[in-house]
């Protein structure tokens, strides 16, 4: 008791519950987490599909590692060739090779080039420099090279290879359309594949040339014939109108 005669209090903390219970998560927490969880290993897996070889190369050190007991009660990890494992692992990236550009040289000049209006429309090795385009490098058109060279359709287009041409607006008449122009030497070379040589050319040109004159008379008399047969007809006709024409001068004469 206390000296003043007063009885003493004693107060005392309320007991307090040292494992407070947690509180339950609700269902949506939970599939919360869980989505989030699932989201977290894909984001994993993928950087992980992204980087194989880092991957590989890791799993590769984890189990070079070894145990070793240091004798003070506690055991140390050591990575036993860790430095040989990283340089053997190491992705060296070798420099590309330098390429040179791909030159094209002139069968005339023999010198290089990058390109040229040759190269480029026909497939022709001649630098523009070289390009003769009066006499060599000649152009013609389609139709001239069916009518000198004696050149089919197919032996234009369909024949292996066939031959390149560029478009041009034809200067007659723009409305016809453009023109196809072929490479003069590119033809002449075509035309000796197709006939086998200058000679054969020259007498399939003489071959035509009757066969046309041919027809052309066969044309003629077939013209002249019709019109001996109509002649007896005209004849007849202009006689009876001229006899009518006499009669009646002949009436007027008589009257006067």
């Amino acid at each position: 008791m206390d000296p003043s005669g007063a009885p003493s209090v004693r107060v005392t903390d309320p007991p307090v519950d040292e494992q407070c219970p947690k509180p339950e998560l609700s269902a949506a927490m939970r599939a919360k987490i869980e989505r989030n969880r699932q989201r977290a290993l894909m984001l994993r897996q993928a950087r992980i599909a992204s980087r194989p070889f880092a991957a590989e190369q890791s799993a590769t050190l984890a189990k070079v590692c070894k145990t070793i007991d240091t004798g003070a009660g506690f055991f140390i990890e050591e990575e036993e060739g860790l430095q040989e494992k990283q340089t053997a692992n190491r992705v060296v990236h070798q420099p590309a090779p330098v390429i040179e550009p791909d030159y094209l040289f002139c069968d005339d000049c023999q010198k290089p080039f990058m390109d040229s209006y040759l190269s480029n429309s026909f497939d022709l090795s001649v630098c523009d420099k070289c390009r003769d385009s009066t006499e060599k490098h000649k152009l013609i058109s389609r139709t001239e090279a069916k009518q000198i060279y004696l050149l089919k359709d197919c032996d234009l287009d369909k024949r292996e290879p066939p031959l390149k041409f560029i478009l041009k607006k034809n200067p007659h008449n723009p409305r016809w359309g453009d023109m196809k122009l072929y490479l003069k030497i590119h033809v002449e070379k075509r035309s000796m594949e197709v006939w086998g040589s200058e000679a054969a050319l020259e007498e399939a040109k003489e071959t035509r040339e009757e066969n046309r004159e041919v027809q052309k008379q066969k044309r003629f008399n077939k013209k002249l014939k019709l019109t001996v047969r109509s002649f007896p007809l005209f004849l007849k006709r202009l006689m009876r109108a001229s006899g009518l024409f006499l009669v009646g001068m002949v009436g007027y004469n008589e009257a006067g």
